[in-house]
Parts: structure tokens; sequence; C-alpha cells
């Protein structure tokens, strides 16, 4: 009996990563109750129980004393004083490095949501780029400019990429910041931003695959080549949103 009961547990433990893969469940998003997921995948909330404690035991998910469990970050997230972090914090570069890595990655995920997003996915991205058009407030953007990019990245339904974003999730948030920052009062450089944003969400609902991933790219590569011209005649480019954000955390050298 002992030995079924693990089997089953086991073969439990398998679907619930299998949830993970296909990312109904996200990183860091908390996990059903016993209950829940007992109908779900009718079995007891023992053998559930069990399951849990495997995944657990294997790192898969974390339990959190009082609020339940949550699925783990395969990829752990840079701290600040993670040596990729404090490059980023004492060479320009860095920033530059960064979304050479964007280009690419955010580019397959808006190609892959135009492919496999679902309904629910496109209802998220338009609400997240609903929220970006209607907000006025270039700072308060920087977080919902985010919030678009990684909405379009869940609905890729790629475990791996999602996850490897989700470890540079920081990283990526500063350098919307610095963006919004330097380009948010600039007319033309703003129009472009707009205009990029529009092309990716129309192209990623309306399931347009290959012009998703070209809109993405360019969107990205456009930020990067203009933060390097202002910095290029300007000699600097601010990165006070960098700064005032590590300034909450720990007191570190700025860019």
């Amino acid at each position: 009996m002992i030995n079924i009961t693990l089997t089953i547990s086991h073969d439990i433990a398998h679907k619930i990563e299998q949830m993970i893969l296909d990312v109904s469940l996200l990183p860091m998003q908390k996990i059903p109750s016993e209950r829940q997921l007992a109908i779900r995948l009718g079995v007891s909330r023992p053998i559930i129980r069990e399951a849990l404690r495997e995944l657990q035991g294997r790192g898969v998910i974390e339990t959190r004393h009082g609020q339940g469990s949550f699925v783990s970050k395969i990829i752990p997230d840079l701290d600040n004083n993670s040596p990729l972090m404090q490059l980023f914090f004492t060479h320009s570069r860095t920033l530059y490095d960064l979304y050479e890595v964007r280009e690419q990655l955010e580019g397959q995920a808006a190609s892959l949501a135009a492919t496999k997003g679902t309904e629910e996915d496109f209802y998220r991205i338009t609400k997240a780029f609903n929220a970006m058009e209607e907000n006025g407030d270039p700072l308060k953007n920087s977080t919902l400019d985010h919030a678009f990019h990684r909405a379009i990245v869940e609905a890729s339904h790629n475990a791996v990429l999602i996850h490897i974003l989700s470890s540079l999730n920081k990283l990526i948030l500063h350098s919307v910041h610095a963006s919004v920052k330097n380009l948010s009062h600039r007319s033309l450089f703003r129009q472009q931003i707009d205009k990029h944003h529009r092309q990716i969400y129309n192209a990623v609902i309306n399931r347009q695959t290959q012009w998703a991933q070209k809109a993405a790219t360019a969107h990205v590569r456009h930020v990067c080549s203009s933060l390097r011209e202002i910095e290029k005649t300007e000699q600097k480019i601010i990165r006070s949103a960098v700064e005032e954000t590590v300034d909450k955390t720990e007191s570190l050298p700025a860019l």
C-alpha cells in the first residue's frame, strides 16, 4: 500500500511539474491549495501532500509557513551583491550588453506568444498595454512598460525562457527605468517607442509570428541605440532611476 501511495504521489508530483513547464504556474506564483489540487487532479489530499513534499525536497517548490507553497525560481534572482549586478552598477557597457540579450530573448518571446498565447494571455497583454497607454506619469510608466513586456514573455509558454528572464528581472527593470528617464521627455524618441509598443501588441494578439519577433527586436535595438546616441553626444545618460532603486536597498556605487 505504501509503495502504491508513493507511486501515485510521484505521478502527481510529475503532473504538477508539468503545470510549471506549461507555465500554468509561474515563478514565485502560489500553488493552489491541497484541496483544490486534490479536486483538480482527482486524488486524495494526503497524496497531494506527499507530492508537494517530494517537490519541496527537490527544490521545485518552496513552502512558506502560514502562506502556502510557491513555485521556486529555477534560476535564482540576482541580488545586489552578485558579481553581475555589481558590474551593472559600475560599468556603463553592461547596460548595453543587457539590451543585446533582451533583443534576442524578447524577440523570441514575442514570436512564441503570437504562436502559443491563449485568449487569457491576450487579455492580460491587452490590459497591460492599455494601462501603459493611459498613464501619463513617465516614472510610473516604467513599471507599466515592464509589466507589458513581462506579460508577453509569460504568454510564450516556454518555461526555460520565462525562468531565464525572471532571473534577470531586476536588471531588466533597471534598464527600463533608464530608458524611460532618458527618452520619455524627448518627443521623437517617445513617439517611436510608443509606435513600437503598438506594433508589438498588434502583432502578438493577431498571431503575426514573424512580425511580432521583428517588432520586439526592433524596439529593444532602437532603445539601446538611442541611449548610445545620447551618451555619445551628451557624454552622459541619466541613470538616477537605477541609483534611486539601489538606494532603497543597499549603498552601491553609482553608474
